[in-house]
Order: structure tokens, then C-alpha cells, then sequence
């Protein structure tokens, strides 16, 4: 994979070198491709990663949220394991794994679920009052001008 080199951008900007390193960690990521997964944009502030988690019970999965990123692990217990079946042909894997996400600022998880199979966790950029577009009104003073009135 090509490897991008930021360091043109560190000498010439201030206070960008955390979205520099953030970028040069995600390109030098390995694709993740267990398990399949899905992002969606469902409204302007809201997303939803779905989890392709067949053989899972919920209690065998985390989903955990620190600072900005968000950690999805899933393992079976021990003593689910195998056993004694005999598989002809194994195509759900259940293997254990682990997917993290970085999320932009003031994003957070709102709420998980799993239905058929997919693991749906709903994520909502919540704005602080601080940082919203706010309207600034336009005072004028009152001061009424005095007009010459002297005839020349």
C-alpha cells in the first residue's frame, strides 16, 4: 500500500499535527474485512455501523466508547466452543474479533442493538450550544443626529 508522507504539512501548519497522525494511522491500517460491516449516514447528525455477527449471543459482544473512538469485540466463551460436531462445510466462522472505529468530535453512541444477525449500533453528532451557528443581532444606536438647518 502507498504510503503518504505529511511531513511537508507539519512544517508549515500549527496544531494539525494530532489530524496528521490520526490520518497516518487509518492509511496504515490493514483493511478489516471480518466481520463484514456496514457505515450509513441515516439523517444529517446521524449514522449507524451494522455488524455482521452471525453465531453471536449478545452477552458475547462489547461495545465500548472511549475519548474518540469506538472499540466492537466479539468472542464465544469457552465452553461454547465445538464440542463434538462433526462440520461437512463451515461458513459461519464465529471466530473472535475486534473492530475499532475513530469518530469525529462530539459524536456518541445513542443506543445498540442486535436483531437478525446484525449487530446495529446508532451513533449522534451532538453539538455543545457553544459551538452551533447562532444568529447575532445588529443593534443601532438611537442617537438622533442634529441637522443643520442654517440658511446660506
Amino acid at each position: 500500500m502507498q504510503r503518504l508522507d505529511f511531513t511537508p504539512f507539519y512544517r508549515s501548519t500549527v496544531g494539525f499535527d494530532r489530524l496528521f497522525s490520526r490520518l497516518d494511522n487509518l492509511v496504515s491500517e490493514e483493511a478489516k474485512s471480518y466481520p463484514p460491516y456496514n457505515i450509513e449516514r441515516t439523517d444529517e447528525d446521524t449514522y449507524r455501523v451494522s455488524v455482521a455477527v452471525a453465531g453471536f449471543a449478545p452477552g458475547d459482544i462489547a461495545v465500548e466508547t472511549k475519548e474518540n473512538s469506538l472499540l466492537i469485540k466479539g468472542a464465544r466463551p469457552e465452553g461454547t466452543s465445538n464440542g463434538n460436531r462433526e462440520f461437512l462445510h463451515r461458513g459461519i466462522a464465529e471466530r473472535a474479533f475486534e473492530l475499532r472505529f475513530q469518530l469525529a468530535e462530539h459524536v456518541e453512541v445513542s443506543g445498540a442493538s442486535l436483531e437478525n444477525g446484525l449487530l446495529h449500533i446508532d451513533l449522534k453528532r451532538e453539538l455543545p450550544e457553544s459551538k452551533r451557528p447562532r444568529q447575532i443581532d445588529i443593534k443601532t444606536s438611537d442617537a438622533k443626529t442634529i441637522e443643520d438647518k442654517t440658511v446660506n
